[in-house]
């Protein structure tokens, strides 16, 4: 599964377009490196989320097309969450 509709699906990130842009903009990673949009995910693999001044890493567990709402958190397993402080 494409890592934009993967975090879509599992609700990492609200919409998919949003998705798609966030990774274009280098704020997603994928195992240590950043990758595309198109990016295929494997089972196991670590993602880590650039949100502002904080850093998300999440483990893969589950690639479904769809999910229910309540069952979308079943998708990955919560690893780490790393506050950045920003130099001025």
């Amino acid at each position: 599964m494409r890592i934009d509709k993967y975090l879509k699906v599992s609700r990492l990130i609200k919409r998919r377009t949003l998705a798609k842009d966030v990774t274009e903009n280098a704020r997603i990673l994928v195992n240590g490196k950043v990758v595309k949009p198109s990016y295929q995910l494997k089972l196991d693999d670590l993602i880590s989320i650039i949100y502002g001044t904080k850093t998300i890493t999440v483990k893969v567990k589950s690639l479904e097309p769809s999910i229910k709402k309540e069952d979308a958190s079943n998708m990955y397993e919560f690893i780490s969450e790393v506050v950045n402080k920003e130099v001025l």
